[in-house]
């Protein structure tokens, strides 16, 4: 049992689990916002030896340093690697504290958005950013079936995203660290990242946090007369070859100002971005919950 435990910002945790929190430490710790500098996340820390945290803050060694006691920390929010953490890994590890984060538990609410909008602008369905009504991609509505569509990033949520489409009668190509059998197995094409972009209409990046893929080169390669999705907690491109892409002929959509950039872009009519985190919905929160009981549950079973 822990001692202390600390949650440093909102965790979009479901009520139930927030209260079960208690059946695993003397004392528990809640903040309503998130704090705004390293000085205040340590003070927040204070002689805790767990932390809780989402994918707002970043927690680092300038604020671990001043924690000696945390020796858990729970990330509740994704975690792929300790390149795109927004905790220092490497630093906690060295100290020996463990860091559990979750996974998988928002993707069938990106899906969803993929192809809810993929359709929209297809069909012509809705309004742009400057309230003119949306014209069908080709000036005749359409369907999905026999698109071409190009998956960066074959993990979880990219996998999803093809099958999604794939159902809907699309052609399915991606580009990934290496070729997966069970892809080739689904019939998708791997493809080197610049032929993806230049052979497809569609193009959907599902990228981990801090990965950037698309610079000059590719947006001269992928060319115009396409769509664009970003699906990810960050930027997928350069800004400045995005910029001088997204003025031509082309549309880019994106959930949250966080996957789409500089917030300039939001008056681009032809980019489209919601302002919302397709990945929180009702099912994600409780499945959210689940993971992070079941990470304390797991750690406290080996000490």
């Amino acid at each position: 049992m822990f001692k202390k435990i600390v949650a440093v910002e909102p965790l979009n945790l479901i009520p139930s689990a927030e209260k079960a929190l208690s059946n695993y430490a003397e004392e528990v710790v809640f903040y309503p916002n998130s704090p705004q500098s390293a000085e205040e996340m340590a003070l927040r820390i204070g002689d805790a030896d767990a932390v809780l945290i989402s994918y707002i803050s970043r927690l680092g060694e300038d604020a671990l340093a001043k924690c000696p006691n945390v020796r858990y920390i729970g990330m509740c929010c994704s975690l792929y690697s300790p390149e795109s953490a927004n905790v220092d890994i490497r630093y906690a590890n060295s100290r020996g504290i463990t860091v559990l984060g979750v996974r998988d538990y928002g993707d069938e609410g990106v899906v969803e958005y993929v192809v809810s909008e993929l359709v929209r602008c297809l069909h012509g369905f809705g309004v742009r950013n400057d309230g003119v009504l949306q014209e069908p991609w080709d000036g005749v509505p359409r369907e999905i079936t026999g698109t071409k569509v190009g998956i960066v990033g074959l993990g979880k949520s990219g996998g999803m995203v093809a099958d999604a489409l794939r159902f809907f009668g699309a052609e399915i190509s991606y580009f990934a660290r290496s070729e997966k059998e069970d892809a080739k197995q689904k019939g998708y094409r791997f493809l080197p990242l610049r032929q993806l972009l230049k052979e497809n209409e569609v193009i959907v990046a599902c990228l981990n946090r801090g990965v950037v893929l698309m610079h000059e080169e590719e947006f001269a390669e992928m060319g115009d007369r396409k769509i664009l999705f970003n699906t990810g907690l960050s930027p997928a491109w350069d800004e400045g070859p995005f910029e001088k892409w997204i003025e031509q002929d082309n549309r880019c959509y994106c959930d949250t100002l966080i996957a789409l950039g500089d917030e300039k872009f939001l008056t681009y009519p032809n980019v489209h971005c919601m302002q919302v985190s397709v990945g929180r919905t009702r099912q994600a929160f409780v499945r959210l919950s689940e993971k992070v009981l079941a990470n304390i549950e797991n750690y406290l079973k080996t000490q």
